[in-house]
């Protein structure tokens, strides 16, 4: 029983290995490659990139492109060229924040507010109202673009930020993961801040925000990650090229500076993939204890 048990083990082992290895190597391929210069860079897939394709083949004989994780010779002049020759990087970046920290914020304000009425608070139509939520949330995001679009015309908001910002802010998700955190938290306490005579803001913000402490965090990590990489909303709408996150420019990239493009990469993942690593813990908390499921 034990060799049969320790073979499954292997086995489960061997599988998560290769998947690891399968998900980590674009990673890995966007890194080391940043690190390359543009004629490394461009020996290595002008096969499959460049535009007079036909002609290169012939002339090379090469048909394929070749992953290389090992610079020949590592160069940081991309980085550069991104953080100092390239202000359109920085300007974007910036444009990344204006947006994406404002949806956290009045997201994680909207959400525990909303989620603690309908985990706690008893009142006519609540679980009709929470069922409506869970419509709109599995909703298709192109479902709900056309109708957004249209408000924000009427409210003279297009080409702005808050065309963005105040439909992150109102988004039903936040609510829909801290409800079933709230739920878990025991009645019995709030029952015992009644008979002391707390209010229910004082309840509020006393038992239910440092409780669900686990649970806020979760959701804000989430939101970030979600509307750091946004790309429909911005392309749609903001018109002016100026106004637009970071997400849209490593589409903007021209062919000849494919280093240029894996530098750009990491900086833009990296805000992402620090906050995951630094609150991981909160984040594996918040969606256990929350009840959703992978």
């Amino acid at each position: 029983m034990k060799g049969n048990h320790r073979i499954r083990n292997l086995i489960h082992f061997a599988i998560l290995l290769v998947l690891a290895v399968l998900l980590m190597f674009p990673l890995a391929v966007t890194v080391t490659n940043s690190l390359m210069s543009e004629q490394e860079i461009a020996a290595h897939y002008n096969p499959v990139t460049d535009k007079n394709l036909s002609s290169y083949q012939e002339d090379s004989g090469d048909h394929f492109a070749r992953f290389q994780l090992i610079p020949e010779v590592v160069v940081l002049k991309q980085y550069y060229n991104v953080l100092i020759k390239k202000t359109q990087f920085l300007f974007m970046f910036w444009n990344s924040v204006l947006l994406t920290f404002p949806i956290v914020i009045g997201q994680t304000m909207v959400a525990t507010l909303a989620a603690y009425a309908f985990a706690k608070l008893k009142f006519r139509g609540r679980n009709f109202l929470f069922f409506l939520y869970i419509i709109v949330m599995l909703m298709p995001f192109q479902v709900t673009l056309v109708p957004n679009y249209l408000m924000a015309g009427q409210l003279g908001l297009l080409n702005s930020h808050w065309s963005i910002i105040l439909p992150g802010i109102f988004s039903t998700f936040g609510v829909f993961l801290l409800k079933q955190y709230m739920e878990q938290i025991p009645d019995s306490y709030l029952e015992a801040a009644r008979v002391d005579g707390a209010s229910q803001f004082q309840i509020f913000l006393k038992i239910i925000l440092p409780m669900s402490r686990g649970g806020i965090a979760a959701m804000a990590i989430l939101v970030f990650i979600d509307n750091w990489n946004m790309v429909e909303q911005p392309l749609i709408f903001l018109q002016d090229a100026a106004k637009q996150p970071l997400s849209l420019y490593l589409s903007r990239i021209i062919d000849g500076e494919k280093g240029l493009a894996f530098a750009a990469s990491v900086l833009y993942m990296l805000p992402a993939l620090l906050n995951f690593l630094y609150a991981e813990k909160y984040l594996l908390e918040g969606i256990r204890l929350s009840g959703i499921k992978g």
